[in-house]
């Protein structure tokens, strides 16, 4: 059996960013938005006019955490807490981040790539991430 590998395309990325910067356009945040293939590489990122060039690293690191565990971003955090079974996880890969905003986007059974978002409160980011997901997530044909 031919090793098939899906991945996020360029197409799908944009329209990510599009939906996720009108979200945060309707939520009144500015945000950076990192979007990352199936290989946790980024693939698109915009950084709105005015969002904190501190959270550039933070989206980028949402988006490879979600990408990496095939989970959001936000139950790592909550498997990483002291007394749960992933604690320290944060400090392996490079280093992620284990709070909301990252979303792992699949297509069917399949993770092509992930979405992260930093900028407001966790609870926008995940909003806007959300959104962004959304927009070219295809549900498991079940």
């Amino acid at each position: 059996m031919a090793l098939v590998t899906k991945d996020l395309s360029l197409d799908q990325a944009q329209s990510a960013i599009a939906a996720a910067v009108a979200k945060a356009t309707e939520l009144g945040c500015l945000s950076d938005i990192a979007l990352v293939d199936a290989g946790a590489n980024l693939k698109a990122f915009v950084r709105m006019d005015g969002a904190l060039l501190g959270s550039i690293d933070v989206a980028l690191k949402k988006a490879r955490t979600a990408r990496l565990f095939n989970l959001p971003s936000g139950t790592i955090g909550e498997l990483s807490r002291p007394d749960g079974p992933l604690y320290g996880i944060e400090h392996s890969n490079g280093g992620l981040v284990s709070f909301g905003g990252g979303i792992p986007i699949a297509d069917g059974d399949t993770v092509i790539g992930a979405i992260g978002v930093s900028g407001d409160s966790v609870e926008n980011d995940q909003a806007i991430a959300q959104a962004g997901a959304e927009a070219i997530q295809r549900p498991s044909p079940r």
